[in-house]
């Protein structure tokens, strides 16, 4: 499921409402032993600095960001590189987005439109990649759906009912609090606009307000714990009405036993023979089906054409595949996504997307070593759980240890997500995080990208950090082409920043421990860094070492 949401700041407010109102030092351009000298950012960011934080430099700018920009500066410069495939893994985008369109895959032997399989790959009009998931969009949790269709085994099974009859009663609640707190800060803001006679206000004019009426009392109380969340009551308001939609998609398709996404696909997700199904269309269906746009546009929006965004790469042709819906994803296509993606030309496939149960996970890992021997690199997302992968029971599928304490292939990189104030908060608070199964981390919180419809906004979750590091792993793939997926893989790791600091983990204080012992490289992944290595190992001047911790 790629779709975050942030329910802990509002959920902590109901009660409140409800009483007021009812690697190696000569790579790094600081040594690796300054690192930690770097002074911690006092101020807040600007709003550039909001839009472009990710590609910034630590050490010039007190940031966690990639050093992207100092890469363009100093390193690439005007050298244009081969163009590298990379596939977006996801829902569909927006394949029209003005920071998007000149940078789409196309595939030349397709003619569109014209209902045939021209090239003889099995999919018919498949332009600009391939639609798994037809008409579909909304669909439950893979646990949900063991328990309709009675798969998987029996304590599979028993687990998935003990979850369902928590999360269920849980959403359903949480939607009718979200309810309530959206109704009593909406009246207390008509009343607050009619008192003031103005439709925006402060919270300073909220304060000068002289309350002359217990209900005025409580209205005011009420707004001025709201401005603690956002910046203005709009905002506020926009954050709890998507806090409505998440929980009502949640109890009307994602928990809801009885709800069959999958009908307008017409195939038997479960039987990986069942083929073909789908379309060649691989653009979002409704404009709220947004991950997969915002993703593209982290790894390859255009750059320096004065509108939006700037990618991280800058000669990436991206490969639209619609395979992840508005719920869990299903094995089967996930697996014929991946496959698709090796047989047409994509050397490196981002997956922002996971899950904790995985019936037909064995299919995924076959097409995880089909991308291995096609020398194609993997990036996946880590999670939004706030949980350490190393535990049994915090499964996240897909990955590339099959629940073992080996990997069983070298091309899949694993990523946490960073926030941009350095230091003791700089892990997301929703970024799971493990010593073996995360590999680095980037940032990943609050990354303004592209939007359907040509529009642009921040979003945050691993989702966000895995394209970062898919979009350095194009450059890299770009200027040293003759480099393998193992090696990018492992110049990514290598190469980044490492940090002593004590850092934060899920956002609890009491999950305090050293940023090297969250993932298995414990570093942050630095652009400027890895092509400088990647230099060095094309050119037979250093060698990787072992990858192990």
């Amino acid at each position: 499921m790629n779709r975050t949401y942030n329910k802990l700041s509002f959920l902590s407010v109901t009660a409140a409402v409800l009483l007021a109102g009812c690697g190696s030092t000569a790579l790094v351009s600081t040594p690796v032993e300054n690192i930690d000298a770097v002074p911690l950012k006092v101020a807040e960011l600007t709003e550039s600095e909001k839009k472009h934080w990710g590609h910034l430099d630590l050490v010039t700018d007190t940031i966690p960001g990639m050093s992207v920009d100092k890469a363009y500066n100093e390193i690439i410069k005007n050298k244009k590189g081969k163009t590298v495939v990379v596939a977006v893994l996801d829902s569909g985008m927006d394949l029209e987005h003005e920071d998007l369109k000149g940078v789409l895959w196309t595939n030349s032997d397709e003619i569109p439109n014209n209902g045939k399989d021209d090239d003889g790959n099995g999919y018919v009009d498949d332009i600009h990649g391939y639609n798994f998931l037809g008409e579909s969009y909304n669909e439950q949790l893979e646990y949900v759906r063991m328990l309709r269709l009675n798969i998987g085994d029996a304590s599979e099974r028993a687990e998935a009912r003990l979850l369902l009859d928590k999360e269920y009663p849980e959403a359903v609640q949480n939607k009718q609090q979200y309810e309530q707190i959206f109704q009593v800060v909406k009246g207390a803001d008509a009343l607050v606009k009619s008192e003031l006679g103005k439709e925006s206000y402060t919270k300073k004019d909220l304060l000068s307000i002289e309350p002359k009426t217990a209900q005025m009392e409580q209205s005011i109380a009420v707004l001025t714990q709201m401005f603690t969340y956002g910046d203005s009551i709009p905002e506020v308001l926009e954050e709890l009405e998507e806090g409505i939609e998440y929980f009502t998609e949640q109890a009307n398709y994602n928990l809801n036993k009885d709800f069959n996404g999958r009908s307008p696909v017409g195939d038997d997700p479960y039987d990986i023979a069942d083929v073909p199904y789908g379309n060649g269309n691989p653009k979002n269906i409704v404009e709220s089906e947004s991950h997969g746009t915002h993703v593209a546009g982290i790894i390859a929006a255009q750059r320096n054409n004065g509108i939006g965004m700037n990618g991280v790469a800058n000669n990436v042709e991206i490969m639209s595949i619609r395979a992840v819906p508005n719920g869990d994803e299903y094995d089967k296509d996930i697996a014929l996504g991946i496959r698709y993606a090796v047989d047409n030309g994509a050397s490196i496939i981002n997956c922002s997307f996971g899950k904790a149960f995985s019936p037909k996970a064995e299919w995924v890992y076959d097409a995880i070593k089909y991308a291995a021997s096609k020398d194609v690199l993997i990036v996946h997302a880590a999670g939004n759980d706030g949980e350490d992968l190393e535990v049994p029971e915090n499964r996240n599928y897909p990955n590339d240890d099959m629940e073992s304490d080996r990997e069983f292939v070298d091309n899949m990189l694993t990523v946490g997500a960073l926030a941009s104030s350095y230091g003791s908060e700089m892990v997301a608070t929703f970024s799971n995080y493990g010593s073996q199964r995360v590999d680095v981390f980037a940032p990943g919180a609050e990354i303004y990208s592209t939007m359907p419809n040509s529009e642009y906004e921040f979003q945050g979750g691993t989702s966000m950090a895995a394209p970062a590091v898919a979009g350095v792993a194009a450059l890299v793939r770009s200027h040293y082409p003759n480099l393998s997926a193992s090696q990018v893989k492992n110049i990514i790791m290598q190469s980044g920043l490492r940090t002593n600091r004590s850092v934060i983990v899920a956002g609890d204080q009491t999950k305090s421990t050293t940023f090297d012992k969250i993932s298995k490289s414990g570093k942050i992944v630095n652009a400027y860094n890895a092509l400088i290595l990647a230099d060095n190992i094309a050119n037979g001047k250093m060698t990787l070492e072992s990858n192990s911790k």
